[in-house]
């Protein structure tokens, strides 16, 4: 740092300020996150700033608008978004490099330019022609797409008000440069205060902003956690880079539902909508496999049937190894507590390998009855029927629980064909209304056990 220069340490994973470093963050409690930089100027009368003063109004005088929403022409995108991009909103989206956020949102500006909404797309990252060879693949574009490369905040500022975009984006959020910062583009203090310029662009111009994250090792967005903060949505862009699917899913979100998710499919051509992403999960499923069940999680409004493996042998150690991937590993291992202590099942000197095939990471209790006949179907080496498909929470004396929306998920396995639903017994009134499939209602892990399907 320059000498004479009053400096402060900042915390690289939630802005926390301190005037020497730290080993240990005291608001996060992450350990060696403190970097030195320079703090922000403090501009005098930037309150004041001439701006007219603001004053407090009703409820009543709040003009609430019908059309503040605007369709992004993916179905998948605006059921994360809650129904649309929501005009003067500021979105980011974050996710693992060449995972496809890029590719989404040139693919949204594309749908965009063609309803003649105008949009400003900005790259830190890419130059003009590398924009041009990928929106090439992805299809024809209108004249209302602009493009800038541009990393200089003062001049994105500039070209925004000249142009008046209705929607922007900015690729990436780590690559922009304000001058009146001293620090590097990607610092603590140049991604807080740079987001908070596009801030006051997106709330006072009425203009939609989407930012592109870059993600730490963790896969979270890089950057101090207060810039979660100041935005109106995050989202997430996951999946396997070797598998052809993609799940958005919102972690935030000031209008609309939190717990949406939605499916694509990578392509030559682009991203593609995975309209029934229950039978997209389900290709491939083995037959009369043991220790493969389908089990039902609700993402939102939205029922998804996934494959649960488990896989349980004997071990070859003294301490047996359990491992599951797409779930939470403890809530496997509790699980499998309660099988030895309710059941008497002999698992202490087994190996348990539990599986979300696909990749895909669901974490809702209602997969519990589901990880749990599979892991009983891998133990006993007894496959359970291919149309059998199972919902509930397990408790730790062994009781099958109720879980939310047993109807819709009743309705989805009818829809892909499955004869038989294991559910909780107090979940059958919700049900008892749906016709043409078989409804079994299970209290605790005992009658589970003696459960005969038939076929």
């Amino acid at each position: 740092m320059a000498k004479g220069k009053k400096t402060a340490f900042f915390c690289q994973s939630c802005g926390y300020e301190s005037p020497k470093w730290m080993g240990q963050c005291p608001g996060c409690r992450e350990w060696n996150t403190f970097v030195e930089e320079l703090p922000a100027p403090k501009a005098p009368g930037r309150a004041a700033g001439g701006r007219p003063a603001s004053e407090p109004v009703t409820l009543g005088q709040i003009d609430i608008r019908e059309d503040i929403r605007q369709g992004s022409g993916i179905g998948e995108l605006d059921r994360v978004l809650g129904g649309g991009i929501v005009q003067g909103s500021l979105v980011l989206v974050g996710g693992d490099p060449g995972i496809g956020k890029s590719t989404l949102l040139l693919q949204m500006c594309r749908h965009l330019s063609e309803k003649k909404v105008k949009v400003l797309y900005i790259s830190g990252e890419e130059s003009l022609r590398q924009i041009r060879l990928r929106a090439e693949r992805i299809g024809r574009f209108s004249d209302g797409l602009l493009l800038l490369c541009e990393t200089d905040l003062a001049v994105i500022k500039q070209v925004v008000e000249r142009q008046s975009p209705q929607v922007v984006i900015i690729d990436s959020i780590q690559t922009m440069h304000n001058e009146e910062i001293a620090s590097a583009p990607g610092s603590v203090s140049q991604v807080r205060e740079s987001t908070s310029v596009l801030l006051q662009i997106a709330k006072g111009k009425g203009v939609t902003i989407f930012i592109v994250g870059h993600v730490t090792k963790e896969g979270n967005v890089a950057g101090p956690r207060v810039l979660e903060h100041m935005v109106d949505t995050v989202l997430y862009f996951e999946g396997d880079r070797h598998a052809s699917y993609r799940i958005l899913r919102g972690v935030k979100n000031r209008f609309g539902s939190t717990n949406e998710i939605g499916v694509f499919e990578m392509r030559d051509t682009g991203l593609e909508e995975v309209k029934d992403p229950s039978k997209f999960l389900l290709e491939g499923r083995p037959e009369n496999a043991p220790g493969s069940v389908v089990a039902c999680s609700m993402e939102g409004t939205r029922p998804i049937l996934i494959e649960i493996q488990a896989l349980v042998c004997r071990t070859n150690f003294g301490i047996p190894r359990r491992t599951a991937a797409g779930t939470d590993p403890n809530r496997v291992n509790l699980l499998m507590a309660v099988l030895e202590k309710r059941l008497g099942m002999d698992l202490g000197n087994c190996d348990a390998y539990v599986n979300i095939a696909g990749g895909i990471k669901m974490n809702e209790p209602a997969i519990d009855l589901g990880v749990v006949l599979a892991v009983i179907s891998s133990r006993q080496d007894a496959p359970i029927p291919d149309h059998v498909m199972a919902f509930g929470e397990v408790g730790l004396s062994g009781e099958i629980r109720a879980v939310s929306m047993a109807e819709q998920r009743v309705l989805e396995a009818k829809k892909l064909g499955f004869e038989t639903v294991i559910l909780p017994r107090v979940s059958l009134k919700a049900v008892d209304k749906i016709k043409g499939i078989r409804l079994i209602g299970v209290g605790s892990l005992r009658e589970l056990m003696a459960l005969r399907f038939g076929t």
